[in-house]
């Protein structure tokens, strides 16, 4: 168990002139307010603070920071307020608590949702402090590290998060010493048969991989002393679980496959030059692999990572990875922005030690920006999650206007991410691009180095089509937004014109219903809604029946007497909000929230199966069309928020049968069909169809059609057709 003198301790070493008063203050005012409170493992809730501070330390943090962490629950977990910190630590500390601590008063909303908007406090508040993402993630750290006591949902629901949102935040700051373990520590919980069986496939050839490993890491000492290049250190590594499975599972290769399964790296000494004579060096000791070469020291990566990679063939046709860095890139390589991180004390007068540190502050400030510059208050909190993922993708793409400035870009952008990233009105107005002065495609992916020229046209507008191929949030927000206008405009048209059309079935004056505005708000509350805009809208999109508003208009006593059809059944009383309503076939009912009478089926794209996470998206002529969420397509679906609606799978006590096919690559050899047939039907699943067949590359293609239940009875089966010999990946797959 850490103590709070060995936090003291590690500030001392690193940072001899901090204010220990101000720590240990932060430990008394911690321990007296989580007294009696307990973690999930059973130990006092003081462990958790206490191991904060010290992952802090560890970092070289000021005492502010390593304060911060001792009191970042204080305020969420007890009684005390953000007032009282401020009386007893002053503003600085205050600032960032609050910045760490979740949000009240949003227990309405759902998991996903309250997610989000904390997620977003975080983001914004970082932007002005990096301290308060830092100690987050020192926090988020050592929750990780101790959630075994944690349920199997919870331990899923934070590693995902972590995966999504805070392993990547650490990515864009450089710090891939934290990265890679909060990447594992994800792997382990999200996956926990795949993490054990690749576990066990890499220790089973680790002692060969580590004896390989001081072969090439003599040989490279031998070579460079022998050429008077100056080194520190050489070091060696077998790649991480998390990076491994990814790579395995993207490009369905085996484990013998993986060029970079091993990798030296050499530290030389503080000279740039150094590197490039020790590349030359080991380039004279083995082939390189063409195209295998990556110079991030001439163009740093924007995390401020800087190194060469190259990937060579060894003695015995084993290929592996070098890389090559200063002792002062390899500093920042694994702790990114927190390897510089200093905090100056107002009373400083200004130096060079304090310009550098400004240079930090704006160098930080343009790593984090893209983060926050898209986000509003009033953007949905689903959005903003999803544009912060698509920004925390490190930008490897350098490319050039014709005037030569240079726009950095996510691997995959197209001309339009090109156009966008320019000026919106630019990106809005887009009709053609040439790469490299030759016309091309817009959908066309750029490379690094391309000169890039936008065509626009001033009458131009997005399509919808883009979506298809934009990468960047900026350019996604923007062709969303409009596309959104435009289709609520139509929607608004149409719902006017159902709606008079409805009001004259009942011999009401269309005028009388639509221009009564009193009336239209006091419907539109009704429904949730807010304007009569929005209830045109509505009544447009198919959400809201024209019919029940008319109902609610007229009331339940004249509508009845109106009523042309004469169906007592559809009596409907005024002010009754819509109700949740089983809709589906026998015992697979979906239940659908606010909304009428409305068919549903399930999307083909996906076909969802009871247990996964469900949307129901209103589509003209098939009613409540429902996707898994993890769908292709739920992301072009979201362009048009008003036609979502909330689903979910009805309680059934009998279990529905359904048919899914699954595709296992594997290596060809006989056998293979047999042994996932009987590793199937061991677990008494039904198989409906089984073909196999051989790639262009010499893979084996097995297609099976099996019956199941529900995503559990699913996710048995795969893991036990992934636990076969020979099989290299499976997966689902949609129509």
């Amino acid at each position: 168990m850490i103590r709070i003198e060995d936090v003291i301790e590690k500030v001392e070493n690193n940072r001899p002139n901090s204010n220990i008063e101000l720590i240990r203050r932060a430990y008394m005012f911690s321990a007296l307010h989580h007294r009696g409170q307990k973690r999930a493992s059973g130990e006092p809730y003081l462990v958790h603070p206490i191991a904060v501070a010290d992952i802090l330390a560890e970092m070289r943090l000021d005492e502010v920071s390593v304060s911060t962490g001792l009191l970042h629950d204080v305020v969420e977990d007890t009684l005390v307020d953000l007032d009282t910190i401020k009386e007893y630590f002053g503003e600085e500390i205050t600032t960032l608590v609050d910045g760490l601590t979740k949000i009240a008063h949003i227990s309405n909303l759902s998991k996903e949702k309250q997610q989000a908007e904390n997620v977003r406090k975080m983001v914004l508040a970082m932007i002005t402090d990096v301290r308060v993402v830092l100690i987050k993630l020192a926090d988020r750290l050592h929750n990780m590290r101790t959630m075994q006591f944690l349920k199997p949902e919870k331990r899923a629901r934070i590693s995902r998060e972590t995966l999504d949102i805070y392993a990547p935040i650490a990515h864009r700051l450089g710090m891939g010493k934290l990265r890679s373990e909060l990447e594992d520590l994800s792997f382990r919980n999200l996956h926990p048969q795949e993490y054990s069986k690749l576990s066990i496939e890499v220790e089973a050839r680790r002692p060969e991989l580590e004896a390989t490993l001081e072969i090439i890491k003599k040989t490279i000492s031998d070579q460079l002393r022998e050429n008077d290049v100056p080194f520190v250190a050489i070091e060696g590594r077998v790649k991480r679980l998390f990076s491994l499975w990814k790579k395995l599972k993207k490009r369905k290769l085996t484990i013998d496959q993986v060029y970079d399964l091993i990798a030296a790296r050499v530290i030389t000494t503080n000279e740039k030059k150094n590197c490039y004579l020790a590349l030359s060096v080991i380039h004279d000791i083995w082939t390189p692999v063409p195209e295998r070469f990556k110079d991030w020291i001439a163009i740093p990566r924007d995390n401020l990572y800087q190194s060469l990679h190259t990937s060579v063939i060894g003695d015995k046709g084993q290929a592996f990875e070098v890389q090559i860095r200063t002792e002062e890139m390899h500093q920042i390589a694994e702790e990114g922005v927190a390897a510089h991180w200093k905090y100056k004390e107002s009373k400083l007068g200004a130096n060079e030690e304090d310009e550098s540190l400004d240079e930090l502050r704006k160098t930080v400030e343009k790593l984090l920006l893209p983060l926050v510059e898209n986000t509003n208050e009033s953007q949905d909190s689903e959005d903003f999650i999803e544009s912060l993922k698509l920004d925390l993708y490190p930008k490897d793409v350098y490319t050039f206007t014709p005037m030569g400035k240079v726009i950095q870009l996510p691997r995959g952008a197209t001309p339009i991410d090109f156009a966008y990233a320019i000026h919106s009105e630019v990106g809005d107005t887009c009709t053609g691009a040439k790469i490299n002065g030759r016309i091309v495609q817009l959908k066309t992916e750029l490379q690094n180095g391309d000169v890039v020229e936008i065509l626009t046209t001033s009458n131009s507008t997005p399509s919808r089509d883009w979506l298809n191929y934009v990468i960047t949030s900026r350019a996604r927000n923007r062709i969303r937004h409009f596309i959104s206008e435009q289709q609520r405009t139509e929607s608004i048209d149409i719902g006017r014109k159902l709606l008079e059309k409805e009001a004259d079935k009942f011999g009401i004056s269309p005028k009388k219903l639509i221009n009564n505005d009193s009336e239209m708000k006091r419907i539109a509350n009704e429904y949730g809604l807010g304007r009569p805009e929005d209830l045109l809208a509505s009544v447009g999109y198919g959400k809201t029946l024209p019919r029940n508003v008319v109902a609610k208009f007229l009331g339940p006593e004249k509508f009845n007497e109106l009523d042309p059809e004469k169906k007592k059944e559809t009596k409907l009383q005024s002010g009754v909000k819509a109700v949740k309503k089983f809709i589906g076939m026998g015992e697979d009912a979906i239940i659908v929230k606010g909304v009428d009478n409305l068919l549903t089926t399930r999307a083909r794209c996906c076909n969802p199966l009871r247990g996964e996470p469900i949307i129901g998206y209103i589509s003209l002529g098939k009613g409540i069309v429902v996707h898994n969420k993890r769908c292709k397509n739920v992301k072009s679906l979201m362009v048009n928020k008003d036609r979502i609606v909330d689903v979910d799978w009805a309680k059934s006590e009998k279990e529905e049968i359904q048919s899914v096919r699954l595709l296992a690559t594997t290596e060809n050899r006989t056998g293979m069909l047999a042994g996932i047939t009987n590793a199937i039907a061991e677990i008494k699943t039904g198989i409906r169809d089984a073909r196999a067949m051989v790639s262009k590359d010499d893979r084996g293609l097995i297609e099976i059609t099996i019956e199941v239940f529900d995503k559990k009875h699913l996710d048995k089966v795969i893991g036990s057709v992934e636990r076969v010999p020979g099989v290299i990946a499976v997966e689902r797959v949609n129509s």
